[in-house]
């Protein structure tokens, strides 16, 4: 099922970051979720010197978290490595792998920023808008902002804070483990975004749809 068109791809850094700046006040930032009964992690690698870009996506039910679906494709890769722009580099290969799914998840889980982002608006902002899914940002290290320590107990964050703005949450997710770094993307509050993001975890830090999305990419 093909996506709606927000902007060209064949795009200059210049015009990428335009086009950032331009969509990110679409992004809804509170609750518009349905039921949730599946969630979906991506995960993106590039093959041949960074000229074929890969992207898997797994499908698992919620909130027993079984893989129910699978996709992998693909694509040569037609944008440049800039730091803040990775989406226009790595989403259109994303998009193909959902669009080969059988049936669209509730929620999408990214491995990347929401908007915890310069601009406010990374992957998870930009792929959720695209696809009309409710996304979150779920990233392993700090882009931007700031954020007091963050107790070494399941559950336990503390504010991501830029320029006096509260972009996400440094969320612990496992005892003892350094945390991850939570935002909103699209059609989620970032209360509902920690949420969800901790009952995707079980027994490692990263929660299982980037799990089961880097696992099927690596095979």
């Amino acid at each position: 099922m093909p996506f709606q068109v927000l902007h060209p791809w064949d795009v200059t850094p210049q015009e990428a970051v335009a086009i950032q700046e331009r969509l990110r006040d679409q992004v809804i930032r509170e609750d518009r979720l349905g039921v949730v009964r599946s969630v979906a992690g991506v995960d993106v690698g590039f093959e041949a010197d960074g000229s074929v870009t890969r992207a898997a996506v797994v499908v698992l039910s919620f909130p027993e978290l079984v893989v129910q679906e699978t996709s992998l494709v693909r694509c040569p890769t037609r944008f440049p490595y800039v730091p803040g722009l990775l989406s226009f580099r790595e989403s259109p290969a994303v998009l193909k792998a959902l669009e080969q799914l059988q049936a669209l998840p509730d929620l999408l889980l990214c491995d990347g920023q929401g908007l915890a982002h310069p601009r406010r608006f990374g992957i998870a902002c930009h792929l959720g808008l695209l696809t009309g899914l409710p996304s979150i940002g779920v990233a392993k290290s700090l882009l931007v902002g700031r954020h007091a320590p963050v107790e070494t107990v399941r559950g336990a964050w503390q504010p991501l804070i830029d320029r006096n703005e509260q972009i996400g949450a440094a969320l612990c997710t496992r005892p003892g483990t350094k945390p991850v770094f939570v935002s909103i993307g699209h059609c989620v509050s970032l209360e509902s975004a920690v949420e969800y993001t901790l009952r995707c975890v079980t027994r490692y830090r990263l929660p299982e749809t980037t799990r089961q999305a880097h696992h099927l990419a690596s095979r």
